[in-house]
Order: structure tokens, then C-alpha cells, then sequence
């Protein structure tokens, strides 16, 4: 299909859903109950304005900078999605491919479609993260960790935001299920007896996955993996400066795209408090929300190292494919360096906070 007319992620956006069953769109698409922080994930970056600053030799722009170390080419990475071949059947390893054409890194999630090995065998280049549910079982969560490590991942994202399975009503209305020939390829492989190997829902998800994330579990995994370890899920200060005491290494803001707990705060509105807790001890990170380059740039400007996007890659991949998906992180690195340019920044880690301000102080 003909890509060459899509102009900006929201165009990627309404083709997707336009191609795309009710059930596959909804399911991509939807947040929790009334869908308010699925809205304000976005409008909330729209209440924030950019302050340019002019006579700035913008000539030479630098988009690079490292994540816990390891360097991407610009700070905008693939969130983690579950269950990506819905959209296409070429799935996770499809996304994984465009992020390492683009030279930035991909958080794999736990869900995923295809196995861990599958990407880092077939895409030896692409900064790889893996995104663990932890298990009620500890064996199970040990056996996930040990995939993660022994395929190359990079870092553990721990999400500790999925207690329970939100109230999606979209897919209740819509009586969603995860046709039979899509698998939760990295849960098959595991190991045990708990796990009914016909499940294949995300009700049967609730049964394996622990309820509760507590620090003495973090610090369990600690001593399990010489990974680092990111705290995803992160919405206020208090609970940044206790993941940083249970041993995790970045904090990654995050409300899981709105479909959880409905009517918590978008993550950009956040997102100071965090860093102001954090107080330079940790990367921050931000996902959701996040449509465009000046998204991107208002969310540095505040003090996210990078930013995760999850929605707008699989649009992409509905699309296109791999094309697909790569053009909506070229759309969006495209953006983020003309919004520098105007805006007379010239380095993505020396972005300002004065180049932010909110619209009703104007």
C-alpha cells in the first residue's frame, strides 16, 4: 500500500482503524471505562505551548543520547504492545525491524506474539528491552527473566500498574478474543504446570499474573538478574523515590495508555513531579499521549530522557507493515528535529523546562 501521501501519525492512525475488523481496532485503540485518560494522555499535551528561542546557530543538531547506556540515534522507542500480530502477521518481529532500520531501541512486552528469540536472532542490531508481568509463581517470573537474559535483552521493565485487567468496555461490547492461531508465544515456553496452555485471553492472564508489585519483590528480582531494571507504571513522586529504594535503575512514567484505572492523570501532567522526586538520580521516561514531534520535544523539555510510543508504531504496522511501522518513527524523528530547529534547540539531552509553558499563562 502507498504510504507516500501520510503526513503525520494521525493519518497512520484513521487509515489503520479504517482497515481494521471493529473488534482489532477497538482493542488497539480503546482505553478503560470512559476512556478520560485515554482523551487527556493526548489533549493534555495540546494545554502545553513551546516559548522558542531565536538567533541560535541551528545548523548542527544532535538527536542522539543513551538509554541506561546504550545509544539510540533519537529518544523516541517503541512501547511495549502485546499481541501484535492482530494487526499484522509479520507482528512484533515487523515493529522490531523498523526500530533497528532507525537505530532506536523497542520494549518488548510479555504478551508478545513472537518469542524473545525470534527478534534478537532475526534483529541481532535492535536495542532490546523486555517488559515482565511478574507471575504469582516465582518460578515462572525467574523463567521469563532467564529468557530475557539469555536472548540479549538489555533491561527488565517491570509494569506495575496491571494489578487486575482494566474495564475496557469496547472490548466487552465488542466480545473481544484473541483468535486461536494467535499464541502469547513467550508465556507458551514456559515451564510449569500452572499454566493452562489453551488459555489464550486476557482473563486467562489474570490468573497467572501476581495482583500486587510490592518493593520486596522488586527486590527479589534484583537478586535474580544482573539486568537493570525499569519501574513502568510510575505516577507520582512518591512511588518514583520508592522504586529507586527497591534497586530499580529508570523510572518509566506510564498509565498504560489509559487502559487501567480511568481518570488518573495524563503522564505529561506528571511527569515534573517525577523528576523533581527522581532528582537526577535515574533516567525518567514517558509514554502515552505522545502524536507528534513537538510531543515529544515538550516532554524532554520537562525532564523525560525519551519517550515510548505504542499505538502510532502498530497504526503503522496495520498500514504497511514493517513500512509502516518505520514511517511513524521517521515521521515522528522528522518532527522532533523541525521542532528544534524552530524552536532553537540544538541537543534532545540540553532541551530547557523555560521552553514550556502552559497555554492559559500566556
Amino acid at each position: 500500500m502507498a504510504t507516500s501521501t501520510y503526513a503525520c501519525v494521525r493519518d497512520y492512525e484513521r487509515q489503520a482503524l479504517s482497515l481494521l475488523d471493529r473488534q482489532t481496532g477497538d482493542f488497539f485503540y480503546g482505553g478503560a471505562d470512559n476512556e478520560q485518560t485515554l482523551s487527556d494522555n493526548t489533549a493534555d499535551f495540546k494545554r502545553l505551548r513551546l516559548r522558542p528561542r531565536m538567533m541560535v546557530d541551528v545548523s548542527n543538531i544532535n538527536m542522539k543520547t543513551t538509554l541506561l547506556g546504550q545509544e539510540v540515534a533519537f529518544p523516541v522507542c517503541v512501547a511495549p504492545t502485546g499481541i501484535q500480530k492482530l494487526a499484522h502477521p509479520d507482528g512484533e518481529l515487523a515493529t522490531a525491524k523498523a526500530a533497528a532500520s532507525l537505530q532506536t531501541g523497542m520494549c518488548l512486552s510479555t504478551a508478545s506474539s513472537v518469542k524473545i528469540e525470534q527478534i534478537t536472532e532475526n534483529v541481532p542490531e535492535v536495542l532490546l528491552w523486555f517488559q515482565l508481568y511478574v507471575c504469582k509463581d516465582r518460578d515462572m517470573t525467574r523463567q521469563l527473566v532467564k529468557q530475557a537474559e539469555r536472548a540479549g535483552c538489555k533491561a527488565l521493565v517491570i509494569t506495575l500498574d496491571r494489578s487486575m485487567h482494566g474495564n475496557r468496555r469496547r472490548n466487552i461490547r465488542n466480545k473481544f478474543s484473541i483468535p486461536p492461531h494467535l499464541r502469547f508465544k513467550i508465556l507458551d515456553s514456559l515451564e510449569t504446570p500452572l499454566l493452562d496452555k489453551k488459555g489464550n485471553d486476557y482473563a486467562f492472564l489474570n490468573t497467572i499474573f501476581k495482583v500486587t508489585v510490592t518493593c520486596e519483590y522488586i527486590r527479589w528480582i534484583t537478586t535474580i538478574t544482573d539486568l537493570p531494571i525499569v519501574a513502568k507504571g510510575v505516577m507520582s513522586g512518591v512511588d518514583a523515590v520508592k522504586a529507586l529504594e527497591s534497586g530499580c535503575k529508570a523510572i518509566y512514567v506510564s498509565n498504560h495508555g489509559g487502559r487501567q484505572l480511568d481518570e488518573v492523570p495524563s503522564t505529561i501532567s506528571v511527569l515534573s513531579e517525577v523528576v523533581k522526586a527522581v532528582n537526577g538520580r535515574a533516567e525518567v521516561y514517558l509514554d502515552g499521549g505522545v502524536r507528534t514531534g513537538t510531543d515529544v520535544l515538550k516532554a524532554l523539555a520537562l525532564g523525560a530522557r525519551a519517550v515510548f510510543v505504542g499505538r502510532p508504531p502498530v497504526y503503522g504496522l496495520a498500514v504497511a507493515g514493517e513500512e509502516g511501522a518505520r514511517n511513524v518513527l521517521t515521521i515522528l524523528r522528522n518532527e522532533l528535529k523541525l521542532a528544534m530547529q524552530l524552536s532553537g534547540v540544538t541537543d534532545v539531552e540540553d532541551v530547557p523546562q523555560s521552553l514550556v509553558t502552559y497555554a492559559a499563562r500566556l
